[in-house]
This record gives structure tokens, sequence and C-alpha cells, in this order.
């Protein structure tokens, strides 16, 4: 026996199942810093932003994009593989594109390889979609022919030297060229910069040249400051040495000062120079009389100026009793 509800079971099953598309189809889920724009009967529409969004089912339909992405490969060594595919939602947070190694030639016609990073943002998902087919892959062939441009207006020495100038040169002028697209530059950053392998060895060579001339000069520094401190201290000595017999000699003139001063205050009117003279001699005849070959030496003397100097010391003598 049909009854109505098994008659009518299947359409129920296809409106459940109708209802269920169209909810579907009219809702989206956005993650945030995620946008996906909407276009109504193939005409741009609106952006669904994060949040819950619904729109017209069967008339609001999401744009499909195609996007490069460049990936490292998992056998390392700088291997990367690049795969495209459709994408719905635009992601608004900064990204980062790993260019793989390129050949460069400098302005002094030296090919080299070099690898760089860039760091982007979407600002205006309508623009990087609108303005430019394919996103990242259009970033990537603009910073190549870029960089190419920037590395051979450069010497290899000016551009192994400068990769700060050089990031900031890209970054202006991508930044400037991305505009449109809605994409903000904001940095790019030079991995690898490798030179040819003979202009490496070169480079060796020339470094280590460079640090023997350093290391020779500063020994010869060190020579140079070595003799100068030595030279003063040479200075130094003899002028204390010379002080010193200076200050000898002011102390032995004047105890022969006080000794001449004692001499007249003892006998006055007396001339005290035979005293002293008298004196000096006797201190000096035994080493002057030393000879160690045996030999009798005779010295020759005025004796009437050495008795007359030794009566002088007897009457000294005699007054000091």
């Amino acid at each position: 026996m049909i009854t109505f509800t098994n008659m009518f079971f299947p359409f129920f099953i296809f409106l459940f199942l109708f209802v269920l598309v169209v909810l579907i189809k009219a809702t989206y889920l956005v993650k945030q810093a995620e946008v996906i724009l909407i276009e109504r009967l193939g005409k741009f529409s609106k952006v669904l932003k994060s949040g819950l969004n619904f729109v017209i089912p069967f008339v609001d339909s999401p744009r499909n994009s195609l996007w490069t992405f460049v990936k490292e490969d998992p056998r390392g060594k700088g291997y990367h593989y690049r795969y495209t595919e459709n994408v719905v939602k635009i992601d608004l947070r900064e990204s980062v594109y790993d260019f793989p190694k390129q050949n460069v030639i400098t302005k002094d016609n030296v090919s080299m390889e070099i690898n760089a990073l860039l760091y982007y943002q979407i600002t205006d998902p309508i623009a990087a979609v609108y303005e430019v087919s394919n996103l990242p892959q259009a970033i990537e062939k603009l910073t190549q022919t870029t960089l190419r441009n920037v590395i051979g207006s450069m010497d290899l020495d000016e551009s192994l030297s400068s990769r700060d100038q050089i990031n900031e040169k890209l970054r202006i002028i991508l930044d400037d060229a991305t505009d449109k697209w809605g994409v903000k530059v904001n940095r790019v950053e030079l991995q690898e910069v490798n030179p040819p392998n003979d202009i490496r060895v070169a480079m060796e060579k020339q470094m280590r040249a460079e640090r023997d001339r350093r290391a020779l000069i500063l020994e010869a520094e060190g020579e140079k400051a070595a003799a100068v401190l030595n030279a003063e201290g040479v200075k130094l000595a003899r002028i204390t040495k010379a002080q010193g017999e200076a200050e000898a000699r002011i102390l032995v003139a004047d105890a022969e000062s006080k000794a001449i001063q004692v001499v007249q205050k003892a006998v006055p009117g007396t001339d005290p120079l035979p005293y002293l003279v008298a004196l000096n001699y006797i201190k000096a005849l035994p080493e002057i009389t030393k000879d160690k070959t045996g030999k009798l030496i005779l010295m020759p003397y005025e004796a009437s100026g050495l008795m007359g100097s030794l009566a002088t010391i007897k009457e000294l003598f005699n007054q000091t009793k």
C-alpha cells in the first residue's frame, strides 16, 4: 500500500539535499589574515573578510587565482622545486619567497651565483588578483631582472662588500614596481654570493697576503716601539747617572769646603792648600805604588812642598792638643 509519506519521501530527501547544498554554497568561513574575492556573474562583487560570511548561491562564486609556490627540495643542497595551483583564499600575512640560485654578471664581466630571499605582504588583494596574473611568479621574474641590473652596475669587489646597499636598492626598486599590484616589499636579503672557483682561490690568496702584510707591519711597529722605549730607558739611565755624579761631586766639594774652613779656623792666616794636597797625596800613594809585576816604581815628587805640607799637619796636630 502506497502512503502519502512513502510517495513524497524522495522529494523530501531531494529538498533536504538541495537546501544543504545551498547553505554550503552560500556560507564561507574565512580565517584570520585571509580574504576571499567574490565575483557575481563573472564580475567582482565584494571581499569576504575574516569570520562567517554569506553570499548568493549559484550567483556569487569565489575567484580562483593561479599561485606559484617555491619550496626547498627534501634532497637539500640548495635544490628547489616549483608547483602552481589554484587558490581561493588570499593570505595577507608577510610571506617569504626563496629564489633559487641564478647567474648574474658583474660590471667587470665576472659571473656569479646569487640566492635571494624576498619578504613581501599583500596590502590590496583586489589589485594582487586583478592587476597581475600569478603574483608570486611575477615578483620572482621582476626580482631576477632587477638583481641582474643592480649587480651589472657594480664590479666584483663592490658587489661582494656592499650587500646592505644591494639589499636596500633592490627593496626600493621592487617596492615601487609592485605597488600597483597591491604588494609591499618589506626587505630583500642576499643569502649566498658565490663567485667562480678561480676567483675564490685568488681572493683567498689575496686575503692571506693581506694578513701577512698586516702581521709584518704589526711586528715592525712593535720593534719600533721597543727600540723607542729602550732608547728612552738608556737616556733616563744616563740622565740619572749624570745627576748622581753631579750630586756626588757637589757633596765632595761641600766636604772639601768645610775641611778648608776647619783648617783656616785652626791655623789663622795659614794657606790650607798644601795641607789638602799632602793628604790626598798620602791617600793615593799606596795605590800608585802597587805593581803586580814586582817592579820598583820611583815616584818623583817635590820634597820641599811635601815637607811643608807635613809641617802644617804637625802644627795643626799640636794645636788641637
